[in-house]
């Protein structure tokens, strides 16, 4: 790409930042530079009014009711169901269960699945760069199973070494466990090649989708994966409301996680009988409109292009390594030749703690810690990083903002020279 075409992308994608409302709004007397997207994302005015407009003119609980509302507002949600299987090109709309989000899908997947097909000696096998919620549910359930927890290592640079993976993948493997894109190094994991091991030793994958729906498109039938999970607040779209992906045959041999409404058939003192798949794991009221709310982002992501905002977050990312890099005293963790828009590092003098409050201070919004990710921390021998993470609202102004406010930051604590 020439950078004459590559600044007309990242004007064209940026100028979408208008559909952000809170990005207008001022931070401490400053404008407001959000680059905390890793975290969460913004919402476009079209998924609030989405939400919003759900609530004023189509609330009413679904499934049980045999008046005009309710049979609306559960076309609404059935339809939100259609939209997220066509987003990520699964083959069955019972394929899509809706949850809380990337969290709560995983703990199913680990209590249905995992509770009733392990046994002591089975192997659970992540990866190094996981984050907490994609490795407390495990260790939960082999807590209950005497399964065993087994880990992928990295390298130095933030890649997983694919040949440890391979020799670790045995008969006893179960499940592979595995973010797509790593929240706290924006590694982008070889997800095709792992799940192609995997199934040739017989086991499972379950990917952890969530830094990287908002990024790149998913398909989940060419990635070949059996379950696949994310949070629609990193897809500019509403707390709260999340999905797993499963394919059909694993869900309907699953048990159900969580019993009430709308999960069963029948109800008797000394019998229930359950629903299909995915009533089967939606218990009780759901978050009706955050799946309105949700397939309106979807239906924003597209209309901007998933392929254009890789590209135009490609580019800013390559501008903030490079003008971060050159700071002295900055160390990048994570420095993986397939990167997704994020960009974590750490600076000689300055805890990342104080450095994000100094950023505030700027209106400069990062995120610093160890983005429960506590044992990726631990392979650098560092408590955390500063973690500057993209989205398409992003232009190379706030790049310059960041590192305007990461050089006073050294200059107040003596580093260098006041500019």
């Amino acid at each position: 790409m020439s950078a004459g075409t590559a600044t007309t992308l990242v004007a064209s994608v940026s100028d979408h930042a208008r559909d952000f409302p809170i990005l207008s709004r001022p931070v401490r007397g400053k404008r407001l530079v959000y680059l905390d997207n890793g975290a969460t994302t913004q919402k476009p005015r079209q998924v609030i009014e989405a939400e919003s407009r759900f609530y004023a003119e189509s609330n009413a609980n679904i499934h049980r009711g045999v008046h005009w509302l309710s049979q609306h507002a559960t076309d609404l949600y059935e339809a939100g169901r259609k939209s997220v299987r066509q987003f990520l090109n699964a083959s069955k709309d019972e394929e899509i269960i809706f949850t809380r989000g990337t969290t709560e899908s995983i703990n199913l997947v680990a209590q249905s699945w995992g509770r009733a097909n392990l046994k002591k000696g089975d192997e659970v096998l992540l990866t190094a760069m996981e984050h907490h919620s994609n490795i407390v549910p495990w260790q939960l359930l082999c807590n209950q199973t005497g399964a065993v927890l087994k880990v992928v290592p990295m390298n130095e640079r933030g890649e997983l070494l694919m040949d440890d993976y391979q020799k670790l993948l045995n008969a006893r493997t179960r499940i592979v466990c595995v973010a797509h894109v790593s929240n706290a190094l924006g590694t982008v994991n070889p997800v095709e090649d792992i799940v192609r091991l995997a199934h040739g030793a017989g086991a499972l994958v379950l990917v952890d989708g969530a830094q990287a729906v908002a990024h790149q498109t998913v398909d989940v039938q060419a990635l070949n994966c059996d379950f696949y999970a994310f949070s629609a607040h990193k897809l500019y779209g509403p707390t709260g409301i999340g999905v797993l992906y499963g394919r059909h045959e694993l869900l309907q041999a699953m048990p159900p996680w969580q019993g009430g409404g709308d999960m069963i058939l029948t109800v008797a003192f000394n019998r229930s009988t359950y629903a299909d798949v995915p009533q089967r794991f939606e218990a009780g009221t759901p978050n009706i409109a955050g799946v309105v709310g949700m397939a309106a982002a979807i239906d924003y992501v597209q209309s901007v292009g998933l392929d254009r905002i890789a590209a135009h977050e490609q580019e800013l990312l390559g501008l903030a390594t490079d003008k971060i890099s050159a700071l002295p005293g900055v160390r990048i963790i994570g420095t993986a030749e397939r990167k997704a828009g994020i960009l974590s590092f750490v600076i000689d003098g300055i805890h990342p703690h104080d450095l994000g409050t100094i950023l505030d201070m700027e209106g400069v919004a990062i995120r610093a810690g160890h983005h429960c990710a506590m044992p990726i921390m631990t392979q650098f021998g560092i408590s955390g990083t500063a973690r500057a993470s993209l989205a398409l609202y992003n232009t190379p102004e706030d790049v310059d903002a960041l590192v305007k406010a990461v050089e006073k930051a050294q200059s107040m604590f003596g580093l260098t020279e006041t500019p």
